[in-house]
């Protein structure tokens, strides 16, 4: 039975480890890609928040999202995503909200 225990606990914790890495994982182009330009449609409903476009990693490459309005969020602060320079090149980091 301990042996049982034993392997499910190292096949838990082998699956978080494979998927921590590819959840946080980087993808890296050497220039940022242009920024799309569009005009953003009037709110549909008062008190409406505008979530800004973002770059989504898709078939090699970053694909731009456009943005779209949502319901605020109580007690939270929307940091928008952004390019980060590293070493390797550019990647995105993804909107989020903060508290």
């Amino acid at each position: 039975m301990k042996a049982i225990a034993k392997i499910g606990v190292v096949a838990a914790l082998s699956g978080a480890a494979l998927f921590s890495s590819c959840s946080t994982s980087d993808h890296y182009v050497v220039s940022r890609p242009v920024e799309e330009v569009y005009v953003r449609p009037a709110a549909p409903y008062a008190n409406a928040y505008w979530l800004p476009g973002e770059y989504v990693w898709r078939g090699n490459r970053y694909v731009y999202t456009p943005g779209y309005y949502v319901r605020p969020r109580a007690n939270r602060v929307y940091i928008q995503g952004g390019w980060v320079q590293g070493p390797r090149g550019y990647s995105w980091r993804r909107g989020h909200w903060r508290r």
